[in-house]
């Protein structure tokens, strides 16, 4: 079951994420993820939920999502995203 991972990053330093934003898509294509949105304008519709900067993925399941963020390789850009953002990361599963 495809699940959609939905992050809000505030971001402490723009020029450093950079580079994090260069590396990150090889690791996700790695274990079938895929980028649906990274970044951009949003129009808040109702609430005060003001994100910085949304990041939604998909993958074709849980385990994919797993191996992605567990993945040795990619622990060092996980360390730097940590080091250079405040996250709110959920999970969504496909309930359709």
């Amino acid at each position: 079951m495809a699940i959609y991972v939905m992050l809000d990053a505030e971001l402490h330093d723009v020029e450093a994420y950079k580079e994090y934003m260069a590396a990150a898509p090889q690791y996700i294509e790695r274990h079938g993820g895929e980028y649906l949105c990274r970044g951009g304008s949003v129009d808040v519709l109702v609430g005060d939920w003001y994100p910085d900067r949304v990041v939604m993925l998909k993958f074709p399941a849980r385990e994919n999502f797993d191996a992605f963020i567990n993945d040795p390789d990619y622990q060092p850009w996980k360390e730097l995203r940590k080091s250079l953002t405040t996250l709110r990361h959920l999970i969504i599963f496909d309930g359709v």
